[in-house]
């Protein structure tokens, strides 16, 4: 039976919590009943999986000890152009990651604010900011469809393998677009299908909280980024993220229906 929205955030919510529990043996997935994907050795195999999604070396050593979970499936701050001073939004923001190198780029004038609706996430990513005496950085606990941000108050939101995750995508990119500063940009790294998933997929829980059910066609992207009122729209898939995909469901053929992408649009 499908689930509704609410049963899909919650389960959703329970295996991040999960995650930043166990912080360890876990590469970027976790299933509906607690189990990683698979299991490599934690602090390694995290700086491994993010040098492969485009991760300097430079920036990986740049970061608060625990702030990488290994979670993501693409760089976003690679298509930001960040620049110092600016408010980047970090949708879905985890233990800070992404957070915390885009504060790196922003000096002391500028915010970074990063929205997760997990608790725990939470918690860890304002421990781990003051751990590493980060200032400019701020954690906020709301869900990314209802996002707890100003209206025009964020030049621009990235995202890192999350917006597939939610069941109203489009209520995702219609906030964005409201928080978004006119001539503001959104610059996300997310997992798009390829072709129609199969019925068991979709309606496998533990799929979606995989970042793989819930991947949405380019076509489809793009119309409701249209709808929100984006231009400048660029979907770009990544057909060597294919070799990492394979790993988040071992056994299976997902990676023959999914791929990262990086996508880019603008707020006239």
């Amino acid at each position: 039976m499908k689930k509704n929205h609410d049963e899909i955030r919650e389960a959703v919510r329970e295996n991040y919590s999960r995650v930043v529990e166990n912080n360890a043996n876990n590469c970027g997935c976790v299933t509906e009943d607690g189990n990683v994907c698979c299991a490599p050795e934690p602090a390694e195999s995290f700086y491994h999986i993010s040098a492969q999604l485009g991760y300097s070396e430079s920036e990986l050593q740049n970061i608060p000890e625990g702030a990488n979970l290994g979670l993501g499936c693409g760089n976003p701050q690679a298509i930001a152009a960040i620049k110092k001073g600016e408010t980047v939004l970090d949708l879905g923001s985890g233990a800070g990651f992404d957070v915390f190198l885009a504060a790196n780029q922003l000096g002391n004038t500028g915010l970074a604010i990063g929205v997760d609706m997990t608790p725990k996430m939470i918690s860890t990513a304002r421990e781990n900011a003051r751990k590493g005496g980060y200032n400019n950085v701020e954690f906020r606990l709301g869900e990314i469809e209802y996002l707890p941000v100003a209206d025009n108050s964020v030049d621009v939101a990235i995202s890192n393998c999350v917006i597939n995750l939610s069941p109203e995508k489009q209520k995702v990119f219609n906030e964005v677009f409201r928080v978004l500063k006119p001539g503001g940009r959104i610059a996300v790294s997310d997992v798009i299908a390829t072709t129609v998933l199969p019925e068991k997929v979709l309606e496998d829980m533990s799929l979606y909280s995989s970042c793989i059910s819930g991947a949405s066609t380019t076509d489809e992207l793009e119309a409701m980024l249209t709808r929100a009122g984006f231009t400048d729209i660029k979907i770009r898939p990544k057909d060597e993220s294919r070799e990492f995909i394979r790993e988040w469901a071992p056994g299976t053929t997902i990676h023959d229906y999914i791929v990262s992408a990086a996508i880019e649009a603008r707020k006239p």
